[in-house]
C-alpha cells in the first residue's frame, strides 16, 4: 500500500482520488473493460411447452436473449422434473452447453399445491421434499438461484400458525440451500402474504439467513398500491433478481389480474421502476415473464413485449443496443 501510494505521488495523482477514479472506471465499463449490462431473459412458459431443452435454448437465443427461466410448478408433468435422471440432466447440461444459453434459476411454484406452511403435516412434509428435492437439481444442474412463491398457503386459510410453520420451514429451506451453495428468492406476489419487499423484509430477518433474497416482480409489486420506487430501495441489497410483467391494480372494486395483461395495458411505471433500479446501480438479471407457450404466434407476442420494454430500458440507462433488433 504504500509502494502504491509513492507510485501514485510521482504521477501526480493523489492516492484516494485515483482510487475513486479507479472504482468509478470498474463501475462504468465493468472489469477488463468489458461494458456491464444486466443479463435479460424470458421465461420458460413463454415459449412453447412441447418441445426439447436444446429447442427451447435455441429459439432463446435467436430470440436475443441470456437466459431462460425454467418453471416447476405444481404441475405432477412439471413436478416430474425434481426425478430427473442422469441422462435427462446430462441432455439438459449439453444443450446449455451448445447453445451458450443458461438456465440460471428455477421458478419454483409447486409450493402452491403443497405449501410450506400448510396446517396438513403430510403437505408440508411433501413441500419439504419438494424443496430438498429442487436444491439437489439446481446443483445437478448448475441453476444458480431458486424463486419461491412468497405464500404460507394458498388453497387454505391463513393464520398465525401456517405463518410461523412458513417460516421455520422456510429456516430449514435456507440450512439446505447453504449446503448446495444455492440462493432461495422470495417473489413478491399475487397474495397478501409477501405482496411488498417491507413485508419480505420483515420474514428475511426472522430466518437470518445469507441465503435468502428476495426476487421482486415489478407487476405484483405494483398491482397492491405499494411506492414500487421506495420497496426497490429498501430491498437494495436483497434483489437477486427482477420479474418483469404488467398487471391491473388490486381496488375495493376488483381483486387485479396478476397474468396475461400486455405491457403498456396494466398498472406498472416501468420508466419510473427502471430509473429506481439504475439509481441504485442494479446489476443483475431482468426476466421478462409471459405465458404464451400454448400461442399460435408466441414469437409475435415475445417481440410486443421487446418492443415496450427495450426503449423504455434504454431511456432509464439500460442500453441494449442491437442486441434485440432482428427479434424486433
Amino acid at each position: 500500500m504504500f509502494i502504491l501510494s509513492l507510485q501514485e505521488e510521482a504521477l501526480g495523482t493523489p492516492p484516494i482520488q485515483s482510487r475513486q477514479l479507479e472504482n468509478l472506471k470498474l463501475r462504468l465499463n465493468g472489469f477488463g473493460g468489458k461494458k456491464v449490462m444486466n443479463p435479460i431473459g424470458i421465461y420458460e412458459k413463454a415459449l412453447p411447452k412441447d418441445i426439447s431443452w436444446l429447442e427451447r435454448l435455441r429459439i432463446a437465443k435467436r430470440l436475443g436473449f441470456d437466459f431462460v427461466e425454467m418453471s416447476i410448478d405444481e404441475s405432477d408433468e412439471r413436478l416430474d422434473r425434481l426425478d430427473w435422471t442422469s441422462q435427462q440432466k446430462k441432455e439438459f447440461l449439453l444443450a446449455k452447453l451448445e447453445t451458450g444459453i443458461s438456465v440460471p434459476s428455477i421458478c419454483l411454484s409447486g409450493h402452491r399445491r403443497f405449501p410450506l406452511g400448510s396446517h396438513d403435516p403430510n403437505l408440508r412434509s411433501h413441500g419439504l421434499t419438494i424443496m430438498q428435492k429442487a436444491i439437489d437439481l439446481a446443483h445437478d444442474l448448475g441453476v444458480r438461484v431458486i424463486q419461491l412463491a412468497g405464500y404460507d398457503v394458498y388453497y387454505e386459510a391463513k393464520s398465525q400458525q401456517t405463518r410461523q410453520l412458513f417460516i421455520e420451514n422456510l429456516i430449514v429451506s435456507c440450512q439446505w440451500a447453504a449446503e448446495k451453495q444455492i440462493i432461495l428468492a422470495i417473489e413478491i406476489m399475487d397474495d397478501t402474504f409477501i405482496n411488498s419487499i417491507s413485508k419480505y423484509i420483515k420474514i428475511a430477518n426472522k430466518v437470518d439467513s445469507p441465503w435468502l433474497y428476495v426476487y421482486p416482480d415489478l407487476g405484483n409489486l405494483s398491482a397492491w398500491g405499494n411506492d414500487a420506487a421506495e420497496e426497490l430501495r429498501i430491498g437494495k441489497n436483497e434483489i437477486a433478481a427482477i420479474h418483469l410483467k404488467d398487471t391491473v391494480p388490486v381496488s375495493y372494486k376488483n381483486l387485479g389480474k396478476f397474468k396475461d395483461v400486455p405491457f403498456g395495458q396494466g398498472c406498472v411505471d416501468f420508466i419510473g421502476c427502471f430509473h429506481t433500479l439504475k439509481e441504485i446501480e442494479y446489476n443483475g438479471p431482468f426476466l421478462i415473464e409471459m405465458w404464451s407457450e400454448k400461442s399460435n404466434d408466441y414469437e409475435g407476442e415475445i417481440r410486443k413485449a421487446l418492443d415496450f420494454l427495450i426503449p423504455i430500458l434504454k431511456e432509464a440507462g439500460f442500453d441494449y443496443g442491437n442486441k434485440f433488433l432482428q427479434a424486433i
